[in-house]
């Protein structure tokens, strides 16, 4: 086999973001009445914390802010476009968030059926996220996902980010793995293609949104089920 070690981004990859953060919000629309405070739609509120939450993470991978102030200012800007400036709840909000959404399972069609492919043909399963250490692992396990992977390695572990060479030069050193038996797979162009461009690792984009890229990949697949074509 020309590839021995598979590192899997989580997040928009395997682990259905979106429609777990989207109930996760929903939660926390009504367990803190926001209706009440003038936000009569959750859709509303939910496309101005996702508006908020893109931007943010842009500036978090790229080293301009800091994990606390991701967590709580995407619910702060959130709650400021209805004209709701609370700091305090913002913060809780952040804090219920955090603990809520690892208790969403929701994953991409032909996840399970696509690890246990890959596990049965021996290949070494890994993780490389950016996504916060404690939270990735209860996903993991309430997604009964964690069985499949050998290692984790999270940006807080690695104190590194993708798409930095760091991250996965961590990687390999914790897995054992050489950049020429490895292959990445993830959703993101900017974080886990480039990341694996920037250390000479081969890549497949997970093209769940049918996208133009505008990265090269070594591979796209537009759907789970088709990385079988390939490994």
């Amino acid at each position: 086999m020309k590839y021995q070690h598979i590192f899997f981004d989580l997040d928009h990859t395997l682990w259905d973001f979106e429609t777990n953060a989207k109930a996760t919000l929903f939660d926390l629309y009504s367990l803190h009445q926001l209706s009440n405070c003038g936000i009569a739609s959750f859709n509303q509120f939910f496309e101005r914390y996702s508006y908020h939450n893109e931007r943010l993470w842009d500036r978090y991978t790229k080293g301009f802010i800091k994990q606390d102030e991701l967590r709580w200012k995407r619910m702060w800007l959130a709650l400021l476009d209805f004209k709701i400036a609370d700091e305090a709840l913002s913060r809780q909000m952040a804090v219920d968030f955090l603990e809520r959404l690892p208790l969403k399972n929701a994953v991409f069609p032909y996840t399970n059926e696509i690890l246990q492919y890959l596990t049965n043909k021996h290949y070494h399963l890994h993780l490389i996220t950016n996504g916060f250490e404690a939270v990735q692992h209860k996903k993991l396990k309430n997604a009964q996902l964690q069985g499949y992977f050998k290692k984790v390695i999270t940006s807080e572990v690695s104190n590194s980010l993708k798409p930095n060479k760091e991250i996965f030069l961590y990687a390999l050193q914790q897995t054992g793995a050489q950049v020429q038996n490895s292959l990445m797979i993830g959703d993101n162009l900017d974080a886990d293609i480039q990341g694996a461009a920037n250390v000479g690792m081969d890549s497949v984009f997970v093209n769940h949104l049918n996208i133009q890229p505008h990265k090269p990949s070594t591979y796209v697949v537009n759907h789970l089920q088709q990385l079988e074509t390939i490994l």
